[in-house]
């Protein structure tokens, strides 16, 4: 039971994460390109301040809860929970140090205007964006996968010796 709430958690926080990035990279960055410079740095500095919290709350729920369901399981659904949890940690860390250092210069933009670098920050903002949001689908895909191959709770009864299956089964 507690294996099947841990994968439920995670894959909750990393579906979460997953659809946040993925609305972001299909419909905020199209519309922060379609309007006035000076409306996507307002817009894009107000939607930080709300995004800081949410976003990293569920990367963080996202690695741990992927990595307690890779220490409470064994074998190959060990390696698929790893996994995602390390891909989940690789969209934090892009988030941490590819998108917030531009976060930062675009508030600065908001109020000072635009630096001569602008374009190629953005640029470089939209490539985190993406590599970020392709790490977070990863991860809620081998997450899902694990749900889909009748889950960890089987496969980590599978991992169990005989001796150990018969206990369990006497002590139900």
């Amino acid at each position: 039971m507690r294996i099947r709430l841990v994968h439920g958690i995670s894959l909750l926080a990393t579906g979460l994460l997953a659809g946040a990035f993925g609305y972001g990279a299909a419909n905020l960055v199209p519309t922060f390109n379609a309007v006035p410079q000076d409306m996507r740095f307002d817009f894009h500095t107000e939607l930080m301040k709300i995004n800081g919290i949410t976003v990293q709350s569920a990367m963080v729920i996202s690695t741990l809860s992927a990595l307690t369901l890779a220490l409470l399981t064994h074998g190959r659904t060990r390696a698929l929970a790893a996994t995602a949890s390390a891909l989940t940690l690789a969209s934090f860390l892009i988030t941490r140090f590819g998108n917030v250092p531009i976060n930062g210069r675009i508030k600065q933009w908001a109020v000072n205007g635009p630096e001569p670098d602008t374009a190629k920050l953005l640029q470089r903002w939209e490539l985190f964006n993406d590599a970020r949001t392709i790490t977070a689908a990863a991860a809620f895909t081998l997450l899902v996968a694990l749900a889909l191959r009748n889950g960890p709770t089987e496969a980590a009864a599978r991992s169990r010796t005989p001796d150990q299956r018969q206990s369990r089964r006497n002590t139900h």
